[in-house]
C-alpha cells in the first residue's frame, strides 16, 4: 500500500490511538515470556549477533536475546512499556540499546542487524509492507527475520475480527492484523526478497478461571479493546453488552480445565 493512497493525518491519529491503547498491557506480560523464548530459538539467535527486536513491548524477546549473548537493539511506539522494559532489562542484568519509535520507520542504518524479530508486534503497524520494508532494510543480506503473529482462523485472530466489527472503520490503506498470521499472505509480503521461509506452530497457554475473568482482563490490557470498551462505555452500553457477549462465547470455544488455548504461528526467513 503506497503512502500516496493513505491519508497521513488520520493515520497518525490512528497511530496515537494504538500508542495509548498499548500502554496497558503491561498485565499480561507473564504470557509472552515463555513465547520470547520460542521466538529466540526459532531465529537462531546466538551470541555476539546484532538483533533489533521491532515493537518489543516490554522487552521480554529483546531480553531473552541479550541473555543468550546478543547485542539487542528494541523499539516500541509506547513509552510506558519501553519504561517497563529498561526495568526488566535492568532486574535481568541486560544492555539493551533502548528506542521509542515506529515500525514503519526504522532509525536505522541500512543492512545494520544479523537478525530482526517482532513478537505480535509488527503486525499492529497499519501499513505491512511499509513495516516489513523497513524490516528488511535493516537486516543484512543472509540475516534472518522472524516474527510470531495470531492467525485469523484461531482464537486471537477471531477475537480481532470481533473487535473490528465495534470500532469505527480505519483509516483507507490500513490492513487488520490477523492477516499476518497467514502464511500465503506472509509468503507474498516478503516476495523475492527473502529465501528459505519456513514455518512452524506454538501455542500460549492462558491460565483462565472464568470467560468473564479473561474479557475483564483483557478489557484491561489488549490495546485495540481498551480505547473501544472507553468508547462504548461513554455512548452505546447496549452496544457494548453486545461486544462482551460475543466475547465470552468465543473464548468458550478455547477454553478447557482453566485454560485457554491460543495458538499462533512463527515465520523465520534469510533476506536474499
Amino acid at each position: 500500500m503506497s503512502t500516496a493512497s493513505v491519508d497521513l493525518n488520520k493515520l497518525a491519529q490512528f497511530k496515537e490511538m494504538q500508542k495509548q491503547g498499548w500502554a496497558h498491557f503491561a498485565p499480561l506480560e507473564a504470557l509472552t515470556i515463555p513465547q520470547a523464548a520460542k521466538l529466540v530459538n526459532h531465529a537462531g539467535i546466538r551470541a555476539g549477533q546484532k538483533v533489533l527486536d521491532v515493537a518489543c513491548g516490554t522487552g521480554v524477546v529483546a531480553i531473552t536475546a541479550a541473555q543468550r549473548g546478543a547485542r539487542v537493539s528494541a523499539l516500541d511506539l509506547t513509552p510506558q512499556l519501553l519504561e517497563r522494559a529498561r526495568e526488566n532489562s535492568a532486574l535481568a542484568g541486560t544492555t539493551i540499546d533502548w528506542h521509542e519509535g515506529d515500525a514503519e520507520s526504522l532509525p536505522f542504518p541500512d543492512a545494520a542487524f544479523d537478525v530482526v524479530v517482532s513478537q505480535f508486534g509488527h503486525m499492529f503497524a497499519p501499513r505491512p509492507d511499509v513495516a516489513i520494508g523497513e524490516m528488511l532494510r535493516v537486516l543484512k543480506p543472509g540475516g534472518t527475520v522472524a516474527f510470531s503473529t495470531w492467525p485469523p482462523e484461531l482464537y486471537v485472530g477471531r477475537s480481532f475480527a470481533v473487535t473490528g466489527r465495534y470500532l469505527p472503520p480505519p483509516p483507507a490503506g490500513v490492513s487488520p492484523p490477523a492477516v499476518w498470521g497467514d502464511p500465503n499472505v506472509i509468503t507474498q509480503r516478503l516476495g523475492d526478497r527473502v529465501k528459505n521461509i519456513y514455518f512452524d506452530r506454538a501455542r500460549m497457554d492462558v491460565p483462565v478461571l472464568s470467560v468473564q475473568q479473561h474479557r475483564t482482563n483483557i478489557e484491561r490490557t489488549v490495546g485495540p479493546l481498551v480505547k473501544l470498551v472507553e468508547m462504548l462505555s461513554a455512548n452505546d452500553t447496549a452496544r457494548l453488552a453486545q461486544l462482551r457477549a460475543e466475547f465470552e462465547s468465543l473464548a468458550a470455544e478455547y477454553l478447557h480445565d482453566n485454560v485457554l488455548r491460543q495458538d499462533f504461528l512463527m515465520t523465520r526467513a534469510v533476506k536474499i
